[in-house]
């Protein structure tokens, strides 16, 4: 027995003298003597050169927050010192990081498991150097080792902590060159705080970039915000800002911010806190959020504002293809997941102006297919009609320069020439649904809704349905325009059906009492890359009816008319005059319009119209005939010509006698054809018990032809 306890004494104490020999071997290693292989192994996993060239020490320390054996056992924090890693040798630079310092506690028990396990991770003092060339080769992509079977270690890393340092981006791809620096703060700031200064901001610089309005739109959107930042979110702070300065696509760009200090890799429960401003050209960007799961990114959540002078200038910046618009605003929430194969974001509840029009509503981004695409739901409960002509490049020069546009519309013409970014198109896919409760046009002409689907697929630009309700009728088309082919190619069908003319023109007296309505048709294939260059290539066709209204130069004049106006003001002088029916049925060949029938009948005359209006040139040129009925007197009974621009009309008497020209036109039995084809128009607009003076004159211009006396031609 006493041997056995000798022996069982013997094998203890050699254990304890084992252990204390390999405690002071452990904390008197040369730690040192490692660096070489370290530096080897690596090297050899990053595909790069790695080196500590600085000190390596260990240091023991219990783990306080572990239970159990592992909070009795000491664990060894790593310190390394003066670390680099190279940049691969087709780099500007030669060097990709470099640290002051890297500290790290591991898990002793964990090796037991094949398991690295880094509680935290410390960067002291980094220096980093981003590049990337116009081949798309960056330095950020380490060439790792690939192997068959699966490495039988893991790496669990709980958080990354860091103090201030440097980070320079050149990007060749995306023209970005910037330089940021990270200081610490001098003392935390409160999440909440945070958020409250970036709202109270955001509404100020609205106000600034796009009006009152805008402010007050961004204000009540923060105010109705009802998805409330978590209670783990509200606990956090701020501790480190941050600055950068440089170029986005060859714009000025600044930003500054701040950041937390720990990101949590682990621990989803651990929001990390960010903000940021952004300003690239005059387009400014602010969020202010969490970030939690870094591992995956797949909860970010942030408040972001937009504000700038166009939205079409955010292409270069988010890579989302917008309009051009009027200055603009608007703030929602995003939520985000971000992945290597794929990413969503969803811009929830956003708000704001666009011009002097409201927007809100909700709008997804999702990536991993073959292309990007945004889908979603934008209401307007109101739309200044002016706001929708930067999408046609229809508003001012000086507006196209606010907004950014070089393109500067040409004095002598109407028709707008800014050519569509149809390269844009086919960067992403959409399917978003836009409605407005209502459009106002100027001070008087009300257009009571509009709504429309878009959908782009691969560079086709789908409007179908887009729809106006419009003076009690509707406004019924399908645009359909191919940005993929150059040039580009497309189709419209419109149907105006039931437009009241008292509602049309609201202040216009003369017509309160009117029981008219308009009613038309067009269908148009469309060839080019503006609107102008459309029209001009254009070939269909075009009807329009009108019953029962009035008319008068004052009107046209006030409606932008500028050829009728002056066309009326030389038939009737300034005096109103009622009109029975107005019938137009134009064919276009190539840009060159040509008046198969245009007529309107009056209780003096009835006046033709005949000739061409050519949308390539925009040029004019008319022959307006009138007819006195019976023996009315009528001030002017000599033909019209009208030649010129539509920007610069040129009306005027025909010379000398036009018998046969007068003759000639009366024959109402050579637009037989296109009369039948206008009676369709006739039906629909017939929903009153009074009969519709169209129907009459229509139908006696398909009766056989009549040789009219040449006196009653020209009287």
């Amino acid at each position: 027995m006493k041997r056995s306890r000798k022996v069982l004494s013997w094998i203890v104490g050699a254990l304890l003298v084992l252990l204390v020999v390999v405690v002071i071997v452990i904390a008197t290693f040369d730690w040192n003597r490692l660096k070489p292989y370290l530096n080897e192994k690596v090297s050899q996993a990053l595909g790069r050169p790695f080196a500590i060239n600085g000190d390596l020490s260990v240091a023991w320390q219990r783990e306080p927050a572990e239970g159990g054996l592992a909070a009795l056992m000491p664990w060894p924090e790593f310190t390394a010192r003066d670390i680099q890693i190279a940049n691969p040798s087709w780099a500007n630079k030669p060097q990709f990081a470099h640290l002051d310092g890297l500290r790290f506690r591991l898990s002793p028990l964990g090796l037991l498991a094949h398991r690295i396990s880094i509680t935290s991770l410390q960067l002291l003092q980094p220096s980093i150097d981003l590049e990337r060339n116009k081949q798309g080769q960056a330095t950020w992509d380490f060439s790792l080792p690939q192997g068959n079977a699966p490495s039988a270690w893991a790496l669990d890393l709980g958080a990354i902590g860091f103090d201030r340092g440097q980070i320079a981006l050149d990007d060749a791809a995306s023209r970005v060159k910037l330089q940021l620096s990270v200081e610490p703060l001098q003392q935390a700031i409160p999440y909440d705080q945070i958020v409250a200064q970036e709202s109270a901001d955001a509404r100020t610089q609205a106000g600034k970039t796009a009006g009152a309005a805008a402010g007050k739109a961004v204000a009540n959107a923060g105010n109705n915000d009802t998805d409330s930042e978590s209670h783990a979110a509200s606990k956090t702070s701020y501790q480190f800002a941050w600055k950068a300065n440089g170029t986005y696509q060859g714009v000025p760009a600044n930003g500054s911010g701040r950041i937390g200090a720990v990101l949590a890799l682990q621990q989803n429960g651990q929001p990390f806190p960010v903000q940021a401003r952004l300003h690239i050209g005059d387009s400014h960007i602010v969020l202010v959020g969490t970030l939690t799961d870094p591992t995956h990114l797949a909860a970010l959540d942030l408040k972001l504002w937009f504000t700038g002078s166009s939205m079409a200038k955010l292409y270069p910046i988010i890579g989302v293809t917008l309009p051009d618009t009027p200055p603009y605003a608007t703030e929602g929430r995003l939520k985000a997941e971000l992945h290597r194969n794929g990413s969503h974001f969803s811009y929830q509840h956003f708000r704001g102006r666009v011009g002097g029009s409201d927007l809100a509503g909700d709008l997804d981004y999702t990536t991993g297919g073959a292309r990007p695409k945004l889908s979603g739901t934008v209401k307007s409960q109101l739309l200044q009609f002016a706001d929708l002509a930067p999408l046609i490049g229809a508003d001012s020069n000086t507006e196209k320069q606010q907004r950014g546009d070089a393109t500067s519309q040409p004095v002598d013409k109407a028709l707008p020439v800014e050519p569509f970014r149809t390269d844009r198109w086919q960067a992403m896919d959409a399917d978003v649904q836009f409605s407005t409760a209502r459009i106002v046009h100027g001070p008087s002409l009300p257009i009571e809704s509009l709504s429309t689907h878009l959908i782009m697929t691969d560079g086709l630009l789908q409007l179908d349905p887009l729809n106006f309700g419009l003076a009690g009728g509707t406004i019924s088309s399908h645009i359909h325009l191919d940005g993929s082919k150059s040039p580009m190619q497309g189709a419209l069908k419109l149907s105006a059906r039931h437009l009241k003319l008292k509602q049309l023109f609201p202040e216009f007296a003369p017509m309160q009492t009117s029981f008219g309505e308009i009613n038309g048709d067009a269908d148009l294939g469309v060839r080019g890359n503006s609107v102008a260059a459309l029209l001009a290539h254009a070939n269909g066709e075009l009807k329009l009816l009108m019953n029962d209204g009035a008319i008068s130069k004052t009107l046209l004049e006030t409606a932008g008319l500028n050829v009728g106006n002056i066309v009326i003001g030389k038939l009737f002088g300034d005096k109103t005059v009622k009109i029975n029916c107005a019938a137009s049925d134009l064919v276009a060949t190539d840009g060159l319009f040509d008046a198969r029938l245009f007529v309107f009948d009056t209780e003096d005359a009835t006046i033709n119209v005949s000739g061409t209006a050519n949308m390539t040139s925009e040029q004019l040129n008319l022959d307006v005939t009138p007819h006195t009925k019976g023996f009315r007197i009528f001030s002017l009974r000599s033909p019209l010509y009208v030649k010129g621009t539509l920007k610069n009309p040129d009306v005027g008497v025909q010379k000398g006698p036009l018998l046969i020209r007068g003759a000639g036109a009366v024959a109402l039995g050579v637009v037989a054809a296109p009369a039948a084809a206008l009676l369709a128009l006739v039906a629909p607009s017939h929903d009153n018990a009074n009969a519709n003076t169209c129907s009459t004159i229509l139908e006696q211009m398909r009766a056989p032809a009549k040789a009219m006396p040449a006196g009653n031609a020209h009287r």
